[in-house]
């Protein structure tokens, strides 16, 4: 298993767009094969940065997903609303 974890930071005013963004294409992320679980996370200190936290069966699956037109058409969507780069880890417990 791995754990996919994406900083975002949105811009003032975008958050909105991108949770109806998040609405719909989250139960079609969490049925992609090998998909496992998804989450979305909010910083405590900070309201315009969140967190996605996916669970892979391994890394072959997340690429896959990566690889779909359905991860470029939702990603281009909400990587307008940045108001800087995201970031990204995989990583696994130890």
């Amino acid at each position: 298993m791995i754990h996919r974890i994406v900083k975002m930071h949105f811009q003032p005013g975008k958050i909105e767009e991108f949770m109806k963004i998040f609405e719909n294409s989250q139960p079609l992320i969490r049925q992609t094969p090998g998909c496992k679980d998804l989450k979305l996370l909010r910083d405590i200190y900070n309201e315009s940065v969140y967190f996605t936290l996916s669970i892979w069966e391994n890394e072959q699956a997340l690429n896959d997903y990566r690889k779909s037109g359905f991860f470029n058409e939702t990603w281009t969507k909400t990587k307008k609303l940045f108001a800087e780069k995201a970031m990204a880890w995989t990583t696994q417990v130890l």
